[in-house]
């Protein structure tokens, strides 16, 4: 396991993952990711695998379609750290764009075709 830090680009929202070393990422295809392009991570992960996670009262969510996934973003920076889907609130998607030290470019790539859903 390894503990990657992470959080906004603002700085309100920080946290620890801990996780399996990361090796690829995901893009989703849907009306809303197609715009924020983020890389996501593959797996949601539980609250349990997140450590000092603080700001979260900086973070505004939006809804859209079956509204069934909260899209949570910093509301100073505007910074997309993670969504869950409403059925499992808590385990999160990350953008693999908010782990420092990570390149999420340079990860091995999949596709979630989210304009099926």
């Amino acid at each position: 396991m390894r503990t990657y830090q992470g959080g906004c680009h603002c700085g309100a929202l920080r946290f620890r993952l801990r996780s399996e070393e990361i090796h690829s990422g995901i893009r989703c295809n849907c009306s809303i990711c197609i715009r924020k392009g983020a890389v996501m991570s593959v797996k949601y992960y539980p609250r349990e695998d997140f450590e000092d996670l603080t700001g979260l009262e900086a973070l505004s969510v939006y809804r859209f379609g079956d509204r069934m996934v909260n899209h949570y973003f910093c509301g100073n920076c505007g910074i997309y750290p993670f969504h869950d889907v409403t059925t499992e609130p808590g385990a999160y998607r990350v953008n693999l764009g908010c782990l420092d030290g990570l390149d999420p470019l340079s990860l091995e790539m999949g596709l979630v075709d989210g304009r099926a859903f």
